[in-house]
């Protein structure tokens, strides 16, 4: 059986807010490439998202680069990668022409045709077309076929489908490219993969949620693309974009997003991260095995009313990073603020939320502000506007004067 692993949305470079994530994402890709090795996997594809935006940092880069060196195994495995909506396209397709040396295909826009090349004692890549490539392992007598197809918009696609009836369109301009292809090199005589990064899912089916940060591709429901776009000859979908491991068609189980190597926002609080390993032959079913990884933290998005027992909590989970927010009636003190981050190295947002009502304005009349008084005054005027009454601190008021000093 051909083992095929399937890993996308790395991010590389990503920051919540101050944090950088890049040791976490070398640990995390080390894992990986460890995973790689010890299942014997003979293909990894990476379906898009590789970096976080599309100038990302030199450490960054470097950490790609000797991550995909890893995986390639000194050009005996193919690694395959395609762009996401993050990255920059012509970036992923400039390696190219060294990346092939080492076994490793980058396919960065929807038109980007990959090389034919043989690499030593290892593989061939035998037929190549607009985002599509067949392979051919020593190991094996039956080809792998992948239509690797990048994210996909009208910018990158260079069509106009007006806004009328677009759903429909931008469906059938994907389905159409997808199906010409499967029917030119697809048949069950090998096996067939589709890679892709866009958001999919069932006609009908409840919609997953975008992570929070995440640069949206779905606006409305005019850029989903539907799982009847998949052509029949495919036997796997390898989906990026969405953070969540599932499956798209959990009856016929032939689409899944393999989910983030690391969890990126607050939105994937406490969630299990996994890279997918796929068995397969031609004319059979998918075998498909979730494979957990470890490296990184857990994110967290905890809400407490009471300080102690914020503190309590915090101390009891030091090695993971936190969203918190603090639900009090006042506003939080300087002294109570010191005590939550001295209690917890990994606090990325503190939030407070103040519940008293207590002196806000009766009615539904808005106080008005007299725009003769000095500056303190205005600041706390605008302070009891926005925040239900309740008036600034000495401690607030100290540091506005100190800002206002400088």
């Amino acid at each position: 059986m051909l083992k095929v692993l399937h890993t996308a949305d790395w991010h590389l470079g990503k920051r919540l807010d101050f944090y950088s994530r890049l040791p976490e994402q070398a640990l995390v890709l080390d894992e990986i490439c460890r995973v790689a090795d010890e299942q014997l996997i003979d293909i990894v594809l990476i379906a898009g998202d590789l970096f976080d935006t599309v100038n990302p940092p030199i450490e960054a880069i470097e950490l790609f680069y000797k991550t995909f060196k890893r995986l390639s195994n000194n050009g005996k495995r193919p690694v395959i990668a395609i762009a996401g909506n993050h990255d920059n396209p012509d970036r992923i397709d400039a390696p190219n022409p060294l990346a092939t040396e080492c076994g490793i295909v980058l396919i960065g826009n929807t038109k980007t045709t990959p090389s034919l090349f043989e690499t030593q004692d290892g593989f061939k890549v035998t037929k190549v077309d607009e985002g599509f490539l067949e392979l051919k392992l020593p190991a094996f007598e039956f080809p792998i076929r992948i239509v690797a197809s990048p994210y996909m918009s009208e910018t990158r696609l260079q069509v106009y489908l007006g806004e009328e009836d677009r759903e429909r369109k931008v469906n059938e301009v994907i389905a159409q490219k997808w199906e010409q292809l499967a029917n030119r090199y697809c048949d069950e005589n090998g096996v067939n993969l589709l890679m892709t990064h866009l958001y999919m899912a069932e006609v009908g089916a409840d919609l997953e949620p975008e992570p929070e940060g995440e640069k949206p591709i779905k606006i409305g429901n005019a850029d989903i693309i539907y799982t009847n776009a998949i052509p029949p000859q495919m036997q796997y979908t390898a989906l990026g974009h969405l953070h969540r491991n599932h499956w798209v068609d959990k009856a016929k189980k032939r689409a899944a997003y393999s989910g983030s190597p690391l969890a990126y926002s607050f939105s994937e609080d406490e969630q299990a991260k996994y890279v997918n390993i796929l068995s397969l032959a031609p004319n059979m079913p998918v075998e498909v095995e979730k494979f957990p990884l470890h490296a990184g933290k857990t994110l967290y998005r905890r809400r407490f009313d009471s300080i102690a027992t914020a503190v309590e909590w915090l101390q009891a989970h030091q090695n993971h990073l936190v969203e918190l927010t603090i639900e009090s009636e006042t506003f939080l003190t300087v002294d109570e603020r010191k005590s939550l981050y001295a209690a917890h190295p990994g606090i990325i947002f503190l939030i407070p939320v103040v519940k008293s009502d207590s002196n806000q304005e009766s009615g539904n009349t808005r106080a008005k502000v007299n725009l003769d008084q000095d500056i303190h005054g205005l600041f706390a005027d605008y302070f009891k506007s926005r925040e239900k009454g309740q008036t600034p601190s000495e401690e607030l008021l100290n540091v506005f004067n100190e800002i206002l000093s400088k």
